[in-house]
């Protein structure tokens, strides 16, 4: 059975974590797990050392982007790979598993200038039956502030759902994010329940059905949930 390692250091205000053993299918969640755990720190950059890694399963490299596309939702923290081996620096090269930043050597990946962070707005919520408006608000002032005038009604709904959501089944501190990425606008809310968000299957003649999660699926090009310490965040992307 393969076995693989994960051992994390904090290097002033970066995170590197050292991955040792098999990288493949049955260890990738592992890694995708720990990764995630230290993205809750929100340190300046994850670093990820993969001197000691084999890679028998070059398909198992794709959880590194995934980590980096929920990373870009939330925190916004990047991720930075430290791979010494040529041939697996090539297969990162390909863009068949994402495209991140990739370093000869943990020391470079260390001393690399942070990359432009992508534009933001967010605040932080009460569960309260306002929310959702305050919500709604700060879509129409992101959409308004990235000229994206054409998303102002569809953000506005995602938004307010996702919120709505929140306070009716988590009943906890909501942080509400907006982030402009190059091909989304994604809209992510976190809140303190560890319970997954389904969306129901609604029938157009019940009018008390719920709607929530229908909208958002409607409206957004893809929408899912990423744990986060003491929670979750459920985030949404509409194309821009």
């Amino acid at each position: 059975m393969p076995v693989i390692s994960c051992t994390i250091n904090q290097v002033g205000t970066r995170t590197v974590v050292r991955i040792r053993g098999d990288l493949c299918s049955a260890t990738a969640p592992k890694v995708r797990a720990t990764l995630l755990k230290c993205l809750v720190g929100r340190p300046d950059a994850v670093v990820v050392d993969l001197a000691e890694t084999a890679v028998p399963e070059p398909i198992a490299l794709s959880v590194f982007g995934a980590v980096c596309r929920q990373a870009a939702m939330w925190p916004g923290t990047p991720l930075l790979l430290s791979v010494p081996s040529a041939e697996v620096a090539g297969w990162f090269a390909s863009g068949r598993f994402g495209r991140m930043p990739v370093f000869a050597t943990t020391d470079e990946a260390l001393g690399a200038e942070p990359g432009e962070e992508l534009p933001w707005l967010a605040d932080s919520l009460l569960p309260v039956g306002g929310a959702a408006a305050h919500a709604r608000r700060l879509a129409v002032e992101a959409c308004e502030r990235w000229n994206l005038a054409h998303l102002t009604d569809p953000a506005r709904i995602v938004a307010g759902e996702l919120v709505t959501n929140a306070v009716l089944h988590a009943q906890t501190l909501i942080d509400l994010r907006f982030t402009l990425g190059r091909r989304y606008l994604l809209i992510a809310v976190r809140d303190g329940s560890y319970e997954i968000p389904r969306a129901a299957e609604v029938s157009p003649l019940d009018p008390a059905a719920p709607r929530g999660l229908f909208l958002v699926g409607q409206f957004a090009r893809r929408w899912g949930t990423i744990p986060a310490e003491g929670g979750k965040v459920v985030w949404a992307g509409l194309r821009r």
